[in-house]
């Protein structure tokens, strides 16, 4: 294999890899370390600023932490700075290995056995000391210490006394001493909690910043003013995170509070830390609606318009055979998500033995959701009947996303019809597959006997995960996108504090 294929096959590992266990990233990961050792230290730092999924960003910076390669934990231990105190963490007890206890189920009348879950290793002395230079530099600021605490109290005590880390004398009061400084943010938070009116709490939220889940356990009536305060020292990500608890409370229904929703979420649209699909998800979970729901819909388009242009014709092919049912949301999902991207024409088939080309007259969820109310799953697959009708019209594209779960069964096949495509159009177009359902691998291997590799997605049910797609299509090809994360730059670990 050359090697463009050798990274393109580290592309599409990282893409189908599982998301929220940590367990099962660690061999692919190391896997793909040793693979090409150059080129994954060039991913860890081009996904950082790129990617999406948490769980590959700490995975990242513990395989680099731990690699023998030179220059790999200098890059690991730059990144690992990088994290909120909540990651440092996870990234810490992976490398020493946890034993959870694992409580009776219903109806059980002992616990099952403890679960194992980590390396169970020494952590490296390097690591060690980067962790301390970590909480050092939020020392040296008290106004820091005490954001980082107050956000992330557990996390912060778990790492001195993890690592027995000697704390600093205002940490020490605040953490392990119960007694924090009468300059601090935990002591206004004490004194909040005696305020009598909303007048006050309001005050004290603003002066001292207090997040909103630490002012939710105190507050005990969240007036609009106390939740006008709160919305002023959220983040925009913090906002759309805690819109269901609001409108639990009754507190979305305030036009004030509702006035300073909308500027908040205004401000999320130039954000970078907004993760795209985390507003659509707030938007199902709070039953949201009306003006809101459509603010937050432009939040979800912006932050994905501010992720780059697709300059290719694109071809979005979505499999609607017999039980297809994920495949039509998951295709309605990256149609919403690419059409508003695509700056060449986008053309749009449903199939199942024949392909159906479908219209969608805006670039939004609400578009795809209407363009495609009526399509129901139903018959036989043939994944090559959209590449066919491709033919015919004349339709040349440059890539082709293929929802599916790749177990074709009927003519037209997809090899086939894509040797006729390419003889027709004279082109060769890049081959995306998002897999889903009970899938096969049978399209990719078609894929490898016409002399190319397809960039295969393993659908799982995160939604957040499908921006991970957006790389891959906004480049002029993929040896573009691999070009660009070789040049991504290294990040150098920080200056040690004086």
């Amino acid at each position: 294999m050359t090697e463009r294929d050798l990274r393109l096959g580290v592309l599409n590992t990282l893409l189908t890899t599982p998301h929220r266990d940590l367990t099962h990233l660690h061999p692919l990961h190391q896997e793909l370390c040793q693979a090409d050792p150059l080129f994954y230290v060039h991913l860890a730092a081009w996904y950082a600023r790129r990617g999406e999924v948490r769980d590959h960003k700490e995975m990242f910076i513990i395989t680099l932490c731990l690699s023998a390669c030179e220059g790999h934990r200098e890059v690991g231990l730059a990144l690992l700075r990088a994290l909120p105190p909540y990651q440092v963490v996870r990234v810490v007890d992976f490398i020493k290995g946890r034993i959870i206890k694992v409580p009776a189920r219903k109806g059980e009348q002992s616990a099952s056995e403890p679960r194992r879950e980590g390396l169970f290793r020494n952590l490296p002395r390097s690591l060690r000391t980067e962790v301390e230079r970590y909480l050092r530099e939020r020392e040296a600021e008290p106004r820091k210490l005490d954001g980082a605490i107050l956000h992330a109290r557990k996390a912060i005590k778990r790492l001195y006394a993890l690592l027995h880390i000697r704390p600093s004398a205002r940490a020490q009061a605040i953490l392990f001493d119960e007694e924090p400084p009468a300059d601090s943010s935990l002591h206004a938070l004490r004194l909040m909690a005696r305020c009598t009116t909303p007048e006050e709490q309001a005050k004290a939220i603003v002066a001292h910043r207090i997040p909103y889940r630490v002012a939710a356990t105190i507050v005990k009536a969240m007036t609009p003013e106390v939740v006008r305060a709160l919305i002023e020292v959220m983040s925009p990500q913090e906002l759309i995170n805690n819109l269901g608890s609001l409108k639990e409370r009754g507190a979305l229904d305030d036009p004030a509070v509702q006035q300073a929703v909308q500027g908040k979420l205004e401000a999320a649209k130039k954000d970078e830390r907004v993760a795209a699909f985390k507003t659509r998800v707030a938007v199902e979970a709070a039953g949201l609606s009306g003006q809101l729901a459509e603010q937050l819909e432009e939040v979800t388009e912006a932050r994905i318009k501010a992720r780059g242009q697709i300059t290719r014709p694109t071809a979005l092919l979505i499999d609607k055979s017999g039980s297809m049912y994920e495949a039509i949301d998951v295709g309605r999902q990256i149609g919403a998500m690419i059409s508003s991207l695509c700056r060449e024409t986008l053309w749009t088939y449903v199939f199942d033995e024949k392909a159906t080309p479908v219209q969608v007259p805006e670039p939004s969820l609400a578009g795809w959701e209407n363009a495609l109310s009526e399509v129901y799953p139903g018959g036989a697959t043939s994944c090559g009947c959209g590449l066919e009708m491709l033919a015919r019209a004349g339709q040349r594209v440059e890539q082709i996303i293929l929802v599916t779960d790749e177990n074709e069964n009927v003519a037209p096949f997809f090899q086939e019809a894509f040797t006729a495509y390419e003889e027709k159009m004279r082109t060769r177009p890049d081959v995306i597959v998002v897999k889903v359902g009970q899938c096969s691998d049978k399209l990719e291997k078609t894929c490898q006997a016409l002399g190319f590799q397809a960039s295969a997605f393993d659908f799982k049910g995160d939604y957040y995960a499908l921006t991970n797609l957006i790389p891959l299509l906004t480049q002029p090809s993929l040896q573009d996108l691999l070009i660009e994360i070789m040049e991504q730059p290294l990040p150098a670990r920080k200056a040690v504090l004086v």
